[in-house]
């Protein structure tokens, strides 16, 4: 339509775009991607685009355009502005696109696939490319060669090829093979030679090319070939292209040996005797003829008969049978006939010189006729041969003989010849009959068929037998036999579904169906187990455990095929082997002991039980300590864990430990438990007295102390722990004026003031303070000197010190401490507040207020004491360290154990 737009429009134009016509020409390999470029046609045109250049404004776009829509556009893209020309994502087949034969191009302005050149190589994509706008229109013809590549193996068109050779085909003989291969590819990718993987030393292949390139394999023969010796030879026959690399193809080559009549009949033997006696009744056989021809069908047919030296009388009296080369009698012998004959026979063949034997046939004149003898069959007979069923009983008649002298001149015995169970006795009352019965029954399984001759002979010593034959039928008396009884197998635990175990097997002597065997479980085997019944494939269908079960026993059966059937009966044994599938178990995760302080060294702690489901090594168990291996050990058999060194709870109370157990499989499997170690306390420390510090230290006590205040305490703490670091106070000696004054609380140890001090109750007051736990079986205990000082002011230091130098004369009390849980303290104040208020009453305001004063100062000073102290102890224990007079009415504070 374009064509035609433009010859209506401007046919000089028109004319001018035609005269400049353009033929490109490219090449490209078969089977490229997409993307390839092919050729840009701007560039091979020399339009101004191909300078990469951008065209002036006053300059028209170029554009190309693929003149029709066709074969060719799907192998090809073609870009319209810059003109390059690429291949698509069809891929290039040139086997497909190109037929040789064809020669058949398109034109009428579609692209077309043209093959025409004389070159048998030549494949071309014609396109038609226009070029516009009008002023640059051209019609561009590309012809875009197609380049073979060696994607093609050669092929042959049948897998097998036979082919014939005459054996007395001379050497050099040539035999063209009619299946030559075949190779889509041209020029030296196609098929350039054959070759045989195995010449056999006789052949070898040759190639002719004809005028078209075509080539031809040839089979030569190379060396001498008798059919009688070899009759094929089988090779293979493999064809290889030129490219790089080569590519072969292969086809099984047959090649069969052609027989020719190059062999003549032979007979064995050049002469045969044979002897004949006169009284041989027509149709006698007297010999048999046999001659041999190596070669085949027709060339191999061999006919009998006599030479013509053989005169008519021995033609006459012996029959030769031209086919089978068998001779019978065919006259009667009588005096008259001669007593030797000499039979001269040729064995005939197709084109060979007949081969020759000479028969001699010796006539023995007799004047009398041989013993008859008439079987007549009670078993069950059929043309000679007797059939008995095996397990008759014994004495089973077989048939009866009736020996007859035609002549009846003669005497005539009869006996049996032959080995087997069997008898041959006269039957009374009757001449000349005899019974033949078995004397055991018969066994199929040991011998199938007997051959016995019954024969008779006369006194003139002529003998005549009848043989009879008698086939021994099977019944199913054998059951199937294992073999063995007792089947012992073993598998590994964790085994694969559908396990193979065993192949049954077990024979029956029977013999037909009644000999066919099939494999059952017994009734007491498990589920899990299959059989194959006509197999005997013995197969586990689950996964077996051996801590689960380890040993399996139950039957099988073997089941004949007989009416009614015989059955045996063998007994498996399946042992499940270990695998190291599990690991070690301890009997808890977490263990707890609780052991006694000081315990000695290496002495037993307790017994870690562990096991192991599996066996062998497989259950062995180690252990170890992961942790604290310095201080402890375990016994790796025994499981015994122990302490290298005494343990002192007042250093660590308790000891967490991992153990660990690996088994002895391969690989090791193992777990973990959590060990704790609780010590418990005894009674090895007695109490520490923290306060006072010294037994020569004093405190300063004002005669105006009220009774009931609280002068000082003792402190003191134990590092046991429970009953055994529960303390008691007591006051055990006293020296002064009044040492009575004072008190001690048993929990406490808050030391108070009982009475009001009066003026002769001022001096040194020593008291001998007994600290002392609870522990078992024996309490242990510390003791301290509390040294008060009663007075208004100390102004001579050294006069005191003096003092508590001296020894003190102090007798012991041996009265032990009582701890009251509930002092009462109401009771002690409502007795001492009388006293209390007269001394008040006498004292001015101004001792009051000094007294007053005093007593702050000296508590304030005790508090800060004991808050240093109680900030260096481990185990704090809360002491009445502040006391207020308004709390004398509440109850002591309890110590407990921490």
């Amino acid at each position: 339509h374009l064509l035609l737009f433009l010859l209506f429009v401007g046919p000089f134009n028109c004319f001018a775009s035609y005269s400049r016509a353009t033929e490109l020409f490219y090449s490209l390999n078969e089977g490229l991607p997409a993307g390839v470029l092919i050729g840009s046609l701007a560039r091979d045109l020399r339009l101004p685009t191909a300078s990469g250049q951008r065209p002036a404004a006053s300059q028209p776009q170029l554009s190309f355009t693929l003149a029709s829509r066709g074969l060719g556009e799907q192998y090809v893209q073609l870009d319209n502005r810059s003109g390059e020309l690429h291949t698509s994502s069809v891929e290039i087949d040139r086997e497909a696109l190109c037929v040789e034969s064809s020669g058949v191009t398109v034109f009428g302005g579609e692209a077309a696939v043209s093959s025409s050149s004389p070159s048998s190589e030549s494949c071309l994509l014609l396109l038609d490319v226009l070029v516009l706008p009008q002023e640059y229109f051209r019609l561009v013809k590309v012809k875009i060669a197609i380049r073979d590549v060696n994607d093609n193996a050669p092929r042959f068109p049948v897998p097998h090829i036979r082919l014939s050779v005459p054996e007395n085909a001379p050497v050099n003989t040539r035999l063209a093979i009619e299946h030559p291969a075949l190779d889509p590819d041209v020029g030296t990718n196609g098929v350039q030679t054959y070759r045989l993987r195995d010449n056999y030393g006789v052949f070898t292949l040759d190639v002719e090319e004809n005028e078209s390139g075509e080539r031809t394999p040839y089979l030569i023969v190379m060396g001498a070939l008798d059919r009688e010796t070899r009759e094929e030879y089988v090779t293979v026959i493999v064809a290889e292209d030129g490219g790089a690399p080569p590519l072969v193809g292969s086809a099984t080559l047959t090649i069969g040996i052609s027989d020719i009549n190059d062999n003549c009949p032979q007979f064995s033997d050049a002469q045969l005797n044979v002897t004949l006696y006169g009284n041989s009744s027509l149709g006698t056989h007297v010999a048999t003829v046999h001659a041999v021809d190596m070669d085949l069908g027709s060339n191999a047919q061999i006919t009998y008969s006599y030479s013509q030296k053989v005169p008519q009388s021995s033609r006459d009296l012996f029959h030769l049978d031209e086919s089978t080369g068998a001779i019978t009698l065919s006259s009667k012998v009588d005096g008259d006939t001669p007593r030797l004959h000499r039979l001269i026979i040729l064995g005939n063949g197709p084109g060979c010189i007949p081969a020759v034997i000479t028969v001699l046939v010796t006539i023995i004149k007799v004047m009398m006729r041989p013993p008859e003898v008439v079987p007549r069959f009670i078993a069950n007979e059929a043309e000679g041969v007797v059939y008995l069923k095996e397990l008759e009983p014994i004495n089973t008649p077989i048939a009866f003989f009736t020996i007859k002298d035609p002549d009846e001149k003669y005497k005539v015995n009869c006996y049996l010849d032959g080995d087997g169970p069997f008898r041959l006795s006269p039957y009374k009352p009757y001449n000349n009959e005899y019974l033949l019965e078995t004397t055991k029954p018969l066994d199929y399984e040991t011998q199938q068929l007997y051959e016995i001759s019954v024969v008779a002979w006369n006194s003139e010593g002529f003998h005549v037998s009848k043989i009879v034959k008698v086939q021994v039928l099977d019944d199913n008396d054998n059951s199937p036999v294992f073999s063995q009884q007792l089947i012992e197998l073993s598998i590994e635990e964790n085994n694969v579904p559908n396990a193979f175990l065993t192949k049954l097997h077990a024979t029956d002597a029977d013999s037909g169906e009644r000999g066919q065997v099939s494999y059952f479980l017994g009734p007491d085997a498990p589920s899990y187990f299959s059989l194959d019944r006509t197999t005997g494939v013995l197969t586990v269908s689950t996964q077996l455990d051996r801590e689960e079960k380890e040993k399996y026993r139950y039957t099988v059966k073997a089941v004949d095929s007989g009416f009614p059937p015989r059955e045996s009966i063998a007994t498996v044994t399946i042992t499940v082997l270990d695998k190291n599938d599990n690991s070690p178990r301890f009997i808890n995760k977490d263990f707890s002991f609780f052991v006694p302080e000081n315990f000695p060294g290496f002495g037993e702690i307790g017994v870690i039980s562990v096991t192991d489901a599996d066996a062998g090594q497989n259950g062995w168990v180690a252990l170890s300590v992961l942790n604290g291996s310095d201080i402890f050990v375990i016994d790796t058999g025994k499981g015994v864990l122990r302490a290298k060194v005494s343990l002192d709870r007042e250093q660590q109370s308790s000891y967490v430990l991992w153990i660990e157990a690996v088994d002895g499989g391969d690989p090791a499997l193992s777990s973990t438990a959590k060990i704790t170690i609780l010590l418990l306390d005894i009674n090895d420390n007695p109490p520490l007295v923290l306060f006072p510090q010294s037994n020569m230290s004093y405190l300063l006590v004002l005669p105006s102390t009220l009774p009931g205040s609280p002068i000082t305490e003792v402190y003191a703490v134990d590092k046991d722990t429970g009953m055994n670091a529960v303390i008691a106070y007591s006051i055990i000696g006293r020296r002064g004026p009044r040492p009575e004054s004072f008190r001690i609380d048993p929990k406490t140890g808050n030391i108070t003031l009982e009475e009001s001090l009066m003026q002769n109750d001022y001096g040194l007051y020593r008291l001998l303070v007994k600290v002392s736990d609870h522990g078992y079986p024996e309490p242990l205990h510390s003791t301290v000197m509390v040294n008060l000082f009663v007075n208004d002011t100390v102004s001579n230091e050294s006069y005191i010190e003096s003092l508590l130098r001296k020894e003190p004369d102090i007798s012991i009390e041996e009265k032990q401490p009582q701890i009251s849980i509930e002092p009462t303290h109401k009771k002690m104040e409502s007795a001492s507040c009388m006293p209390t208020l007269v001394a008040l009453s006498i004292i001015s305001l101004g001792s009051i207020a000094l007294v007053t004063g005093m007593g702050i100062y000296i508590c304030l000073r005790k508090g800060k004491k004991h808050h240093r102290a109680d900030e260096n102890l481990e185990v704090q224990i809360p002491l009445n360290g502040r006391i207020n007079l308004h709390m004398l009415e509440k109850k002591p504070m309890e110590i407990s154990n921490i």
